[in-house]
């Protein structure tokens, strides 16, 4: 086993024009401040970092390195959350989606799509220059309009879907391996890939790829009422990396999991600051160290009630309480034996049989 390296904090939730939270500098500053070790970097803000110099150039792939190392810090991963939204767009959702592109792009679903894979390409350059081993993304969604069988799915509407969203991601699959780089899907409702079900649909379609594994965050398996425990005993050989963050779900006699469009503020499912919510994250911890998780624990913040600035000064101590120190040796091994395999045969009554 190996102990869970920690506490790191995802920026994107925190950037804004507003110092110190409008540089990488500045930010990395302040993460280091509330006892941070690791930043995740969204690669989509500019005033953070620049994807397509960072794939293309060594040298600026350092500078970015040493601007964090400046402040006793790494870089964990980075993440196309938005870019990876648009590899894959029922276009329902063309519209409110064309924000996450350049505005030139707004309005050419073509173009755009063309634009966010060549994004992830980038993506996959710069995490190998970076010495990154893993990158966090979305996968996109055909077929969540049709999350509720009603009226009838037609027969086929599923496989059909989900067999163009792997005809899509299988070449960046084979960049991420190029790269020596796991591609890591947060599942996420809104997106295909949302539970166990629909990443084994995915799995199996790009042939169990090497590169295909997962960002854990248990508030998105809280909100759809998933055995969040029970989903890391099923999926640890695949999960790579651990967003930290909390959620409840309070459901009424006037609404459950769907929400009733209510605001965030008024829905039964919300996600909250770390220890504000129902997650059990001493049992994740544990089964995370069992099962050698190999990653970052990295905290990110979505609370429709706390400051993000409270929330980020308590998220470093909550984390750092919860890792575990991996055990190098057997609490019992006070008490071994020391029997070679002579003893132990005849421990057994073998001594006299033939081995």
């Amino acid at each position: 086993m190996r102990t869970i390296q920690g506490p790191g904090i995802f920026l994107a939730q925190f950037t804004s024009d507003v110092p110190p939270f409008n540089t990488l500098d500045a930010i990395c500053g302040w993460a280091a401040s509330l006892g941070y070790l690791a930043v995740q970097i969204p690669s989509w803000d500019a005033r953070l970092f620049d994807l397509q110099r960072a794939a293309e150039s060594q040298a600026y792939c350092d500078e970015i390195a040493a601007v964090a190392a400046r402040h006793e810090l790494v870089i964990s991963e980075l993440s196309t959350h938005l870019q990876g939204q648009l590899v894959a767009c029922h276009p329902a959702y063309d519209a409110l989606f064309d924000g996450f592109a350049p505005q030139n792009l707004h309005g050419d679903p073509k173009a755009r799509q063309a634009w966010a894979v060549e994004q992830l390409h980038l993506a996959a350059r710069a995490s190998r220059l970076l010495g990154l081993k893993a990158h966090v993304t979305f996968s996109g969604a055909l077929a969540w309009p049709y999350v509720y069988p009603w009226p009838q799915r037609p027969a086929g509407l599923i496989a059909t879907a989900f067999d163009e969203l792997a005809k899509r991601w299988l070449p960046i699959l084979n960049a991420f391996d190029e790269a020596g780089v796991d591609l890591c899907f947060e599942i996420h409702p809104g997106e295909d890939l949302h539970d166990g079900a629909t990443f084994e649909m995915f799995l199996d379609r790009v042939r169990q790829h090497p590169r295909s594994n997962l960002l854990y965050d248990p508030s998105h398996f809280l909100l759809q009422q998933l055995d969040y425990l029970q989903f890391i005993d099923l999926y640890h050989s695949r999960i790579k990396m651990f967003h930290v963050k909390d959620a409840e779900f309070r459901p009424s006699g006037k609404q459950g999991v769907y929400g009733g469009y209510q605001s965030w503020f008024d829905r039964a499912g919300r996600f909250r600051s770390l220890g504000d919510g129902q997650v059990d994250f001493q049992t994740i911890f544990s089964k995370l160290t069992q099962y050698d998780f190999p990653g970052w624990a990295i905290l990110e913040w979505e609370c429709c009630i706390k400051s993000s600035e409270q929330g980020a000064a308590e998220g470093a101590p909550f984390i750092q309480r919860h890792i575990i120190e991996a055990a190098k040796s057997s609490f019992d091994d006070f008490a071994g034996s020391g029997a070679d395999q002579k003893a132990i045969r005849k421990i057994l009554g073998l001594a006299d049989s033939e081995p």
